[in-house]
């Protein structure tokens, strides 16, 4: 039996086949070239991480106060931004995403944690190179320019940042791409040419469908970020990391907040014993003040 396929990218394909099973496999062979070969099948998703003291390292202050002390302290990606790169590589294992791009703005120190994020699965690395302290305002500023050039259909990041705990970035971006957003992720799913993000919020959760292209902002609970297996982390030396110069994109990067001063957190006192109801309630009332 002969059977002929015309299909609109004017590929005319014909094959013979008396079994049944053979057909299938056929058909599904041709499903996978007509994917491949629709534009609109592909998902590209686009994941910012940032570098910054490992949450295991307690933190050291400079002892001029003037900034963190980051000398010989292990560095990693921000917890939320490995959110964001797992869901990411789970949308691509889906077969929902096609691409997962990884970009991080930084020194060169910083590709280590691209590394690292492509061992995850991340298919590239995008870095602008910068030695400057930027701001939300101009880390999303240049985040704008790499979604102009990529155009993803998604954009993941993490809800905030543990060093500086701003959670500004991804709104920001929302607002100079003109992109929807989903803040505070807790469930991300793609139907269509939408994607359906269940928001933590303070009466309990919020489920919001929004217009692909979209950004996403992760939070604590959408999963539980996988370990970087050997033979992937030996693959992510491989994979494509471009360097991009920072002041190639004409952003005025000038800041526009100063830090002042940076101070450790008071030591705790050490507690005492109290000998009856009386003598607790005049420390509470007259040195610890929180009784009247």
């Amino acid at each position: 039996m002969y059977r002929s396929l015309k299909v609109f990218t004017k590929i005319t394909l014909t094959f013979t086949s008396t079994n049944s099973n053979l057909l299938d496999i056929n058909f599904i062979l041709l499903s996978f070239i007509l994917n491949k070969q629709n534009p609109e099948a592909t998902m590209k998703v686009l994941v910012p991480i940032k570098r910054v003291i490992d949450y295991n390292v307690k933190v050291r202050v400079k002892p001029d106060n003037s900034n963190v002390d980051l000398a010989n302290v292990k560095m990693a990606i921000n917890p939320f931004c490995e959110i964001a790169v797992e869901e990411a590589v789970r949308l691509k294992e889906a077969g929902t995403a096609t691409e997962v791009i990884a970009i991080s703005i930084g020194d060169k120190s910083c590709q280590e944690q691209l590394r690292t994020a492509l061992a995850l699965g991340a298919d590239r690395a995008i870095q602008i190179e910068t030695s400057e302290s930027l701001d939300s305002l101009n880390i999303a500023k240049l985040l704008q320019k790499i979604v102009e050039e990529e155009q993803p259909q998604l954009v993941i990041l993490g809800k905030q940042a543990i060093d500086s705990d701003n959670n500004q970035t991804g709104q920001m971006l929302a607002a100079l791409t003109g992109m929807p957003q989903g803040t505070f992720a807790s469930e991300v799913k793609v139907e269509g040419d939408k994607v359906n993000v269940t928001r933590e919020v303070d009466g309990g959760l919020q489920t919001v469908a929004l217009n692909l292209p979209a950004i996403v902002t992760t939070d604590l609970r959408l999963n539980e970020p996988r370990y970087a297996s050997l033979p992937n982390i030996m693959k992510a030396k491989r994979k494509p990391l471009d360097v991009k110069a920072a002041a190639d994109f004409g952003i005025d990067l000038a800041p526009r907040t100063k830090l002042l001063k940076v101070t450790p957190p008071a030591e705790r006192q050490a507690g005492i014993i109290v000998e009856t109801i009386d003598e607790l309630v005049e420390k509470l009332k007259n040195e610890a003040k929180v009784i009247s």
